[in-house]
Formats: C-alpha cells, sequence, structure tokens
C-alpha cells in the first residue's frame, strides 16, 4: 500500500487535498489509529490515516508523527465524519489529543484511567510471578 508522511501541522491540507482533488478522490476514511514508537524521541506517537478511493477502488496510508510530550494533531473530524469515533478511541488508548474534537473524552476506558493502555510503556508481564510454570507456555525446558 502506498504510503507517505507529511508534518503533523499540515494534516487537514493533506486530507483535504487528496478529499478535494478530482483525479485522486480520496473521499472514505477507512482506518485512523495510532502507534507508539517509544524509541523515537520527538516522534514517539503515529497518526496513522487510511483513505479509499471507492471509484478508483485504490486505498493509501498517511501518517502524522507527534511528540508524546505534547501529542496534538488537528481533528479531521470537520472533514470525514467518521474520524469522530476513531479519534475518541485513538486518544483513550494512546493519548492523541485531536485538537478541535467536538467530544473528545474516553470511550472505551473509565473517565478515572489516568494513562493510555495501547502505550509501550508497561511490561507485556510481571516478570517476578513465581507462579507460572515457563514449560506450561513454551519457554524454557526441553521440548518433547
Amino acid at each position: 500500500m502506498f504510503t507517505f508522511e507529511a508534518p503533523k501541522e499540515t494534516n487537514l491540507k493533506v486530507l483535504q487535498f487528496l478529499f478535494d482533488d478530482n483525479e485522486l478522490k480520496f473521499r472514505f476514511l477507512t482506518d485512523l489509529c495510532a502507534v507508539h514508537y517509544p524509541s523515537q524521541q520527538g516522534r514517539e506517537l503515529a497518526v496513522v490515516y487510511h483513505l479509499h478511493n471507492l471509484v478508483d477502488n485504490i486505498r493509501i496510508r498517511f501518517k502524522v508523527f507527534t511528540g508524546i510530550e505534547q501529542p496534538d494533531v488537528f481533528t479531521a473530524t470537520n472533514l470525514f465524519s467518521s474520524a469522530n469515533w476513531m479519534e475518541r478511541e485513538t486518544y483513550d488508548f494512546f493519548g492523541v489529543n485531536f485538537v478541535g474534537h467536538p467530544n473528545l473524552k474516553r470511550i472505551l476506558n473509565v473517565d478515572e484511567m489516568d494513562y493510555f493502555p495501547m502505550r509501550k510503556e508497561f511490561p507485556l508481564e510481571d516478570q517476578s510471578r513465581i507462579d507460572k510454570d515457563d514449560e506450561m507456555f513454551g519457554r524454557g525446558g526441553s521440548i518433547l
């Protein structure tokens, strides 16, 4: 899939151009999500847009990166109404602040949650647990 990147400050201009251009016709937002890259300082969060030209059946992927300290990206809800819930979910799980969103609040997690669970800031399992038999999980020991 053709994938490209632009500065986060231009996300709306790029999306509007892709929507308005009579040859490109990317007028359907298939998906909007985020990815956490903890090792990329200043670019830890990527907002990923999947767009579809329904006339020619062509899909593209568009990315903007933002720092985790100020994860502000302009909302696409004025262009794509489907962006509303996808941006809320992305905020809920990754903490991306969609500037200008009409109702940016948690959608699946409790309001009291003070972290964003899809960020790679926590270990996948507690390494200090002693109640698990590694052989039962396919780790260590001999293979029969």
